[in-house]
């Protein structure tokens, strides 16, 4: 089984002062966890003070965006290479938030994707459906495309490296969460749809991950189903103590 993946997506939240406090807090409030990876995803003005803060202590670093040039005339953007030289191990690519907000477009996410396994980060592509299109029955059709889309030139071998996270937008920010059977349902159609892109040995670390209005008092039972194998967590991961408690989720 493959370890279990916790990851802090901070959006546009905190200052430098609070995103230090925050992680203090979180670091001291996970101490002694094993067997599962954590990571968190300030904003990137913070980038550099955390990773300072983080320096010798399991969690790691993330991206919430990135470009897919090396360098250039792309003002207010961030290379691959610039989250790497900042600490960064993981990048968010794809959020649905980035989708709806800036017109990001399943071609452009290939693009940043494939720009960050070049640069040896790890990218957690996100894929999810609106409730309009769930309730008229395309979700996993849509859901299918965008992973198809996104992972399009992928090599076999960079798939151990690769995230892929589940969020229904009607779930993001709302308090709605999917019904663990329905993140289950989806997951298990994404594996099966990695299984025909790749090949088994590559895609058996690939992990599958579920966000959206992920808290405390549910991660439990998201974390039971057997093709869920971590959360990105958006919310409630600027709670140190809630954050703290979806890391240490009851295995069942």
């Amino acid at each position: 089984m493959a370890t279990p993946l916790i990851a802090g997506n901070w959006k546009m939240h905190m200052t430098i002062n609070q995103a230090a406090s925050l992680v203090l807090k979180i670091r001291d409030a996970i101490k002694g966890v094993h067997d599962v990876e954590v990571v968190v995803a300030p904003p990137f003005t913070a980038l550099h003070h955390i990773n300072y803060l983080l320096a010798e202590t399991p969690i790691q670093l993330c991206g919430q965006d990135v470009f897919w040039e090396k360098n250039g005339a792309y003002t207010g953007e961030l290379s691959p290479e610039m989250l790497k030289d900042v600490g960064c191990h993981y990048v968010i690519i794809g959020h649905s938030e980035r989708r709806q907000h800036f017109h990001e477009t399943d071609e452009n996410v290939n693009k940043k994707l494939l720009a960050s396994l070049k640069e040896g980060l790890k990218p957690i592509l996100c894929v999810g459906e609106s409730l309009e299109q769930r309730e008229s029955g395309k979700a996993i059709s849509i859901i299918r495309k965008q992973v198809a889309e996104g992972l399009k030139n992928v090599s076999h071998g960079h798939m151990k490296d690769v995230v892929v996270a589940y969020e229904p937008i009607w779930a993001i920010g709302t308090g709605k969460t999917a019904k663990p059977e329905q993140a289950e349902d989806i997951h298990n159609g994404i594996r099966e749809l990695l299984y025909d892109m790749f090949n088994l040995e590559a895609v058996k670390e690939t992990r599958l991950i579920y966000g959206g209005s992920v808290k405390a008092n549910n991660i439990d039972d998201i974390m039971a189903q057997p093709n869920i194998d971590g959360v990105l967590v958006g919310g409630a991961s600027l709670s140190a103590e809630e954050f703290a408690r979806i890391v240490r989720f009851e295995k069942t």
